[in-house]
């Protein structure tokens, strides 16, 4: 009964691993300008292997590596399907991602007819992340039923730190949505200065470009905030996981910063785009995780 868990979990977090590496390469596509270099869909010029250039093997790469991650989220829900154990312990989290992928798959064909519209493609952005999410949460769940000690579900909730980190991590998913906006309206260098604007505190008022960028700024600030206090919170719980996971959260916001400011400075070459979203899609992953290992983990007496 446990090694099932167990190789349920092992799967699970190989497809979040391969979902981490397409939502990046998804970055890349958008930051090369490569979203239409097939301009149909699901094939590429009308073929299956596309044409031998640079920005449309980028594109067809992201969509192959998508290919990949479906068949393997299918792989698990097949696993998950035939086991009547798995499928009262992990059903739930399993349709929830099968029902995002779905989604997921209707997003990454509007983006291509709907001509990499903003809101398409920052729609697109934003549900990767929560079926990243959801992958997360099925191999917590089945790691945690494969432990002969802990049943799944057992465990006493975490109060005030769970809330906390829950909050951080809607603020975290909020903050990559700007992020996400900020790049599909081309205002990475509305404001070309930092920590200013063109010389002020705040843009003028109409400036929609400049008030984006400077509203993902202030946002970032304030996971900085809300990261400090979920770390204050977790000084107590009993998992060490979850305390160990505010300095981490800390620090991967701290170098968000930096690679943010320097994005500007530097004119926002894509190398910088892919590694900004990189960190910011592992500190999601970190603090969905800390949030669900909060509810569980008692506070330390």
């Amino acid at each position: 009964m446990l090694a099932r868990f167990d190789g349920v979990a092992r799967l699970a977090r190989i497809t979040v691993l391969c979902t981490f590496g397409l939502v990046v390469l998804g970055a890349v596509v958008r930051s090369t300008g490569s979203g239409l270099a097939c301009p149909d869909w699901p094939l590429c010029h009308g073929r299956i292997l596309p044409p031998l250039q640079p920005h449309v093997l980028l594109e067809w790469s992201h969509r192959a590596v998508a290919l990949g991650v479906s068949l393997l989220a299918a792989a698990l829900a097949l696993r998950i399907a035939v086991d009547a154990a798995l499928r009262r312990t992990l059903g739930g989290w399993m349709a929830m991602a099968l029902g995002l992928l779905a989604l997921q798959v209707v997003l990454g064909a509007l983006t291509v007819r709907k001509l990499l519209h903003f809101s398409v493609v920052t729609l697109h952005l934003g549900n990767a992340l929560l079926f990243l999410a959801a992958l997360v949460a099925l191999a917590e769940r089945a790691s945690r039923a494969a432990e002969p000690d802990v049943r799944p579900e057992e465990g006493a909730a975490g109060g005030t730190t769970k809330r906390v980190w829950m909050v951080a991590a809607a603020a975290t998913l909020g903050q990559i949505l700007l992020g996400g906006l900020v790049s599909t309206n081309h205002a990475g260098l509305a404001c070309p200065d930092f920590p200013l604007c063109h010389g002020a505190w705040w843009p003028l008022p109409g400036a929609r470009l400049e008030h984006l960028q400077m509203t993902h700024r202030v946002g970032a600030f304030v996971l900085l905030a809300l990261l400090v206090l979920a770390w204050a919170r977790s000084r107590g719980a009993a998992d060490p996981r979850v305390r160990a996971a505010g300095p981490v959260a800390l620090s991967l916001v701290l170098v968000q910063l930096v690679l943010g400011v320097f994005a500007v400075l530097l004119a926002v070459p894509v190398w910088l785009t892919a590694a900004h979203l990189a960190t910011a899609t592992a500190l999601w992953v970190l603090v969905v995780l800390t949030a669900l290992r909060a509810a569980v983990s008692p506070v330390a007496r």
